[in-house]
């Protein structure tokens, strides 16, 4: 599959970024085109984020997701615990990750 230059990945690692991550996704929006985010290893905290649902629904339920595993290493439950936003398909794997890379015309790492 050829990366789509309307598809903008993120992925997300660190729990200091989500006025970027927010921002940058809006930016996407603005100009047409689709964000892809994956929140993994301490970033997951951002979850709890206020801000978070919003970004949810601005990106779609196929577009952005967390790593499950990343999320119960961090202490929360990935069953009972599901992050306003999201539904249980959204807990996914790293291999999320690699749609993104594969899907995205472009990608930043913040």
């Amino acid at each position: 599959m050829a990366a789509d230059p309307n598809k903008f990945g993120i992925f997300v690692t660190s729990p200091q970024n989500m006025r970027h991550v927010v921002g940058i996704a809006e930016a996407v929006n603005k100009s047409g085109k689709q964000p892809m985010i994956f929140f993994t290893y301490k970033s997951i905290h951002l979850t709890k984020d206020s801000r978070f649902k919003g970004l949810a629904e601005m990106c779609g339920k196929d577009n952005i997701a967390i790593c499950a595993d990343s999320y119960t290493c961090e202490g929360y439950d990935s069953v009972a615990d599901i992050p306003a936003g999201l539904s249980d398909t959204q807990m996914r794997t790293q291999a999320f990750h690699g749609a993104i890379l594969d899907e995205c015309g472009k990608y930043i790492v913040l």
